[in-house]
């Protein structure tokens, strides 16, 4: 499969997840998802998203961000 193709996909897959009111999970799965947002400290959303965007940019499918080094940032390292 082309990068060209891949990214139709997702973006696709996108455009439906954020139409959808939910999307169904294994229990142990939404129980993991529910304590890291906690955790977090973000909505179980935003968590999703976060993790869909991170894939694509981890396995080099997206560009990177490049995060700006005189913000704030929440979070140890």
């Amino acid at each position: 499969m082309s990068r060209a193709d891949l990214q139709i996909i997702l973006r696709r897959a996108a455009l439906m997840l954020r139409n959808v009111a939910g999307v169904p999970l294994e229990p142990m799965t939404e129980d993991a998802l529910n304590s890291i947002s906690t955790e977090m400290k973000v909505s179980g959303p935003d968590l999703i998203a976060r993790i869909l965007r991170g894939w694509p940019e981890t396995n080099s499918y997206l560009p990177v961000r490049m995060i700006d080094e005189d913000s704030e940032t929440d979070g140890s390292a």
